[in-house]
C-alpha cells in the first residue's frame, strides 16, 4: 500500500505562486509514475502533470510553462510549482501514484486563485 498527503493549498491572487507537495510512504518502491490532477466544481478530473521514474514529464496544454513537476530521488515527495496562477486554476489538487497493478490517491488540497 502506498499512502499520499498534499499539502501547499491555499488562496492566492491571480499572477502570484503556489507551491503544492506530496508526500508519498509506506511501498514506494513499486510506483513508477507520479503526478498531479485537478478538479473544478462541476468539471471532471483532469491531468495536470505527470513525472516518470526515469524523470520524464508531461504536462497539461493549459499549465505548459507555468507548472514544474519535480520528485526527489527517493519517490517519497513529488512537488508542483505553480507559477503565474489564473482564476481558471482554482480546483482541488490531487496527488496520484501509479504502480503496476494499483492507482492510489490522496485526498486533495484545494487552490484558490482570485482577487
Amino acid at each position: 500500500q502506498v499512502q499520499l498527503k498534499e499539502s501547499g493549498g491555499g488562496l492566492v491572487q491571480p499572477g502570484g505562486s503556489l507551491r503544492l507537495s506530496c508526500a508519498a510512504s509506506g511501498s514506494t518502491s513499486r510506483i513508477y509514475q507520479m503526478g498531479w490532477y485537478r478538479q473544478a466544481p462541476g468539471k471532471q478530473r483532469e491531468l495536470v502533470a505527470h513525472i516518470i521514474k526515469d524523470g520524464s514529464t508531461d504536462y497539461a496544454d493549459s499549465v505548459k510553462g507555468r507548472f514544474t513537476i519535480s520528485r526527489d530521488n527517493a519517490w517519497t515527495t513529488v512537488s508542483l510549482q505553480m507559477n503565474s496562477l489564473k482564476p481558471e486554476d482554482t480546483a482541488l489538487y490531487y496527488c496520484n501514484a501509479r504502480s503496476i497493478v494499483i492507482n492510489y490517491w490522496g485526498q486533495g488540497t484545494q487552490v484558490t486563485v482570485s482577487p
